[in-house]
């Protein structure tokens, strides 16, 4: 049967959309392992804190909720995250509902969902993502019925402030999820600076009633980094800063860009990208375009152009927000191009069709190589090994039950005076979530990140430790064995995944933690701490 969307029915079917990826979403939420990042930030949801060292704290708060609700598992860390995702696709309907039509609206949240960087990375993962895009979607359309009314209406009129009011408590939210909050300020402001219709509300106390409430609502953050040498804000500065030394660095920003259009699909980055040309040529003359250009182009312009002197290495979502924006004209721009007697609309079909097609085919394909690891010949361990890598990055998708298995076999989950450790932050969740909560963790290299501030390393003095790592011995040799006093090494623990070896973690029992005189790294927050320090 062949379905004819109309503005009439487009709702319905946005809704069916939304709800059938919710519940693909759920399931695969439930049965596929964490990545690297998300399983760094599950600690900080078992002990939840103000804030946190490289991020604002809302998402953990959220999930460290869920866990208590439904127990520890992966589905209850993600399950905000897809909660929230579907909720964007809405907003993100009903924005472009209002500023081009349903049928606009429906394109936009299929393509919305089409994109790889949103429906899997930001709709599924334990990330702070998925509430950043959700409540810059929802003030985005709170901000579109203020600057755009459907009935003429005063700016004093308390229909107005009341807007604005609930603006400054989506800003503030926003703020909590991810520090991009700022972006989609001065994207704001700039739009109502270069607007001359809507310039009067730079004078009007709506927006800065807004922007007070924003910042009451996001006082853990400033509370927390007052307590922490602003280490937050510091972190993330370097970050775009790119340190010390300055130079130039094309391929950085040559890899961002290819990088973008991967993670967003080439066929749809594209035609997306052409929005913000599209956007700033109309915007001229047309206020609707003017807004979605100048509040996604600053994301997408900042991290882009950064990359020319920071290595900011695979971070490709940090555009995300600005592109979640140009879905808007996107969905308006696809709805054209389909009316009736349109000579494009016939390719346009074939367009989304292999869309469809190709998202839903990727998604299962490498979903079931994750869980199982069918794909061994000319796979993923192939494309890495093609460009110097070693070892199949999917791996890293897997939850490490023979690290708890051999802890448990070992005895040592139940020893009380032992930690463990190990010397890369991006590997040490992995290994935490694998040996379980009830376990104190150490990262011993300068680059602990927050995993600095969730143990002080002077309560475990005295410790045995068992030290886990994938690496090089020497780290383990130069960085590590100088905090105890005598350092074993044990039989490795294998990582098996469909019955093959993907990688082995050396595993050292080490025992007499103790404060050393020296080290090879004196600027690791664990020796800095040890000394009464600051971790950095």
């Amino acid at each position: 049967m062949k379905i004819q969307l109309t503005n009439e029915n487009a709702s319905k079917y946005a809704l069916l959309l939304i709800l059938g990826t919710f519940i693909i979403r759920i399931l695969l939420a439930s049965f596929t392992g964490l990545g690297i990042g998300e399983a760094y930030y599950v600690r900080g949801s078992i002990f939840p804190e103000w804030s946190y060292f490289d991020q604002p704290p809302l998402f953990l708060w959220l999930s460290a909720g869920t866990i208590r609700l439904f127990g520890l598992t992966n589905f209850a860390l993600r399950l905000p995250a897809v909660l929230f995702f579907a909720g964007t696709s809405w907003f993100l309907f009903l924005c472009t509902k209002k500023m081009f039509s349903a049928r606009a609206g429906f394109y936009a949240v299929l393509m919305l969902n089409l994109s790889i960087v949103f429906t899997v990375s930001i709709a599924l993962w334990f990330q702070p993502d998925a509430p950043l895009m959700f409540f810059w979607m929802a003030c985005l359309w709170c901000i579109l019925n203020i600057l755009f009314p459907s009935v003429e209406t005063s700016p004093h009129h308390p229909r107005v402030y009341l807007l604005w009011v609930i603006v400054g408590i989506l800003l503030g939210l926003t703020t909590l999820s991810k520090y991009h909050a700022l972006l989609l300020l001065a994207g704001v402001f700039l739009f109502l600076l270069f607007s001359k219709s809507q310039r009067h509300w730079i004078g009007h106390p709506g927006p800065y009633i807004a922007v007070i409430l924003a910042l009451v609502i996001a006082f853990p953050i400033f509370y927390w980094n007052a307590q922490h040498d602003w280490i937050s804000f510091v972190f993330q500065g370097q970050r775009a800063g790119g340190g010390e030394s300055f130079s130039l660095h094309p391929e950085w920003f040559l890899r961002s860009v290819l990088g973008q259009a991967a993670w967003l699909y080439p066929w749809i980055w594209v035609p997306l990208v052409g929005q913000f040309f599209r956007s700033y040529r109309e915007g001229k003359t047309n206020l609707n375009h003017r807004l979605f250009f100048l509040i996604g182009i600053l994301p997408v312009a900042f991290f882009t152009l950064v990359t020319l002197w920071s290595n900011t290495q695979y971070h490709f979502h940090w555009q995300a927000p600005g592109y979640l924006v140009m879905f808007i004209p996107f969905g308006g721009w696809i709805e054209t191009r389909l009316r009736p007697g349109d000579k494009k609309s016939r390719g346009t079909r074939r367009w989304i069709r292999f869309s469809v097609i190709f998202t839903c085919f990727i998604t299962i394909i490498l979903g079931l190589h994750t869980t199982t690891g069918f794909w061994q010949k000319n796979g993923p361990r192939s494309i890495v090994q093609h460009f110097g890598g070693s070892e199949d990055p999917t791996i890293w998708g897997v939850d490490f039950d023979g690290i708890h298995q051999r802890f448990e076999k070992e005895g040592w989950l139940k020893k009380d005076s032992l930690f463990v450790g190990t010397y890369k932050w991006w590997q040490a969740g992995k290994i935490d979530v694998a040996v379980g909560e009830k376990k104190e963790m150490l990262v011993f290299s300068s680059d602990a990140r927050n995993y600095a501030f969730l143990t002080h390393p002077s309560k475990l003095l005295g410790y045995d430790a068992i030290i886990v790592d994938n690496g090089d011995e020497d780290d383990v040799r130069n960085h590590i064995a100088s905090y105890f006093k005598s350092i074993k090494k044990l039989k490795p623990i294998p990582i098996v995944r469909g019955g093959v070896t993907e990688m082995v973690f050396d595993v050292y029992y080490c025992k007499g933690f103790h404060v050393p005189d020296s080290v090879t790294e004196p600027t690791a927050p664990v020796f800095r701490q040890l000394h009464g320090l600051s971790p950095y």
